[in-house]
């Protein structure tokens, strides 16, 4: 992969900016039939909880306007089946981890956090704040600043001492920025943003919700715009904060959309059900995008911030190349007016 690609979040170097997002990527092994998972700077794992699941019953996803409605329930073999089947083959392949946990309490996300800790090839946690909190009657912990925090500072804690944490945030919030805020002070080393945003459908047929569980969570090119206001709001307020961006990206240029509003990597999800090949296309388009304004894409993190007229180093013309012939017209306007066609 190309240099002009590297990123970082926090301590982590990844060789590409581009990840799959938690839950579109399966175990990786479905994704590993149509490309090599080291094209991705990071895999993330979906959302592990303590026990397994099997998700909400039928049907948990619908069709929406440029996007999907999905509420999957978190479904998953639990810790213990995460450890045994599918963590051994993830450590295999040529790509960081990032584990995904969920939880109820702070007290399982930290229990989750402690299991990784021994555990080798772990790169990061990623800690899906988008939970049901049953400590306050089963509102999500994303949608408050102080439960958000209590559950980073616990996996933060119980984690293993240099393996980055990152928060999950939701944007259904009145101001994303002070979770984020919030977060930070807890021990996040880097933010997710975002998860779903919450909506619903109701079928013309049944005339009733078309979900099982009423409400899901929106995904898609529909969210973009929200989630890369999100990316740009708490890059503003938290400049040196690491942010994978997410929502929405379907093209190089998507991608490069989250970066210049901040974000040092971007995640690839609901596109991946529909072109599970498109990891490499959108990291090639990525790649050209960047090349064509000449700059890496360390450069472009967080450029639409910069005053207007900002030009970076490596967007300048050369001075000379432009000089030369202004100097020659104006040392002898007749000699060059000569020497016109």
């Amino acid at each position: 992969m190309s240099d002009r690609l590297k990123t970082r979040i926090g301590n982590l170097e990844l060789s590409g900016p581009l990840l799959n997002a938690s839950g579109c990527g399966g175990t990786g092994r479905e994704l590993a039939q149509f490309f090599e998972l080291s094209r991705l700077g990071a895999f993330v794992t979906t959302s592990v909880m303590s026990q397994p699941r099997a998700g909400r019953p039928t049907p948990r996803a619908a069709e929406a306007p440029a996007g999907l409605l999905t509420a999957m329930g978190l479904p998953g073999p639990g810790i213990e089946g995460f450890l045994e089947r599918d963590l051994p083959w993830l450590a295999e392949q040529d790509v960081p981890l990032i584990v995904s946990i969920a939880g109820n309490t702070a007290e399982e996300f930290a229990e989750l956090a402690r299991r990784l800790r021994a555990v080798p090839g772990v790169a990061a946690i990623e800690v899906n704040t988008a939970c049901p909190n049953v400590e306050d009657r089963g509102r999500m912990f994303a949608w408050h600043p102080g439960a958000a925090a209590s559950v980073v500072g616990a996996v933060r804690a119980a984690a293993r001492p240099g393996v980055p944490v990152l928060a999950k945030l939701a944007p259904d919030v009145t101001d994303i920025t002070t979770v984020a805020l919030a977060c930070a002070d807890a021990g996040a080393d880097g933010l997710t943003l975002i998860n779903t945003v919450e909506g619903m459908a109701i079928d013309p047929t049944t005339l009733r919700p078309a979900l099982t569980g009423v409400s899901g969570g929106l995904s898609g090119p529909a969210i973009r715009p929200i989630a890369v206001r999100c990316v740009y709001q708490v890059h503003a307020a938290l400049p040196d904060m690491p942010i994978i961006g997410v929502g929405g990206v379907a093209t190089g240029l998507d991608a490069l959309e989250f970066v210049l509003a901040g974000a040092s990597a971007v995640a690839v999800g609901t596109t991946l059900f529909h072109d599970p090949t498109a990891v490499p296309r959108i990291l090639r388009e990525l790649e050209e995008a960047l090349s064509a304004r000449r700059m890496r894409l360390a450069d472009a993190v967080g450029l639409a911030h910069r005053p207007a007229g900002y030009v970076p180093p490596q967007v300048r013309p050369e001075p000379q190349a432009v000089q030369a012939p202004l100097d020659a017209a104006a040392a002898d306007p007749g000699e060059a007016k000569e020497r016109l066609p």
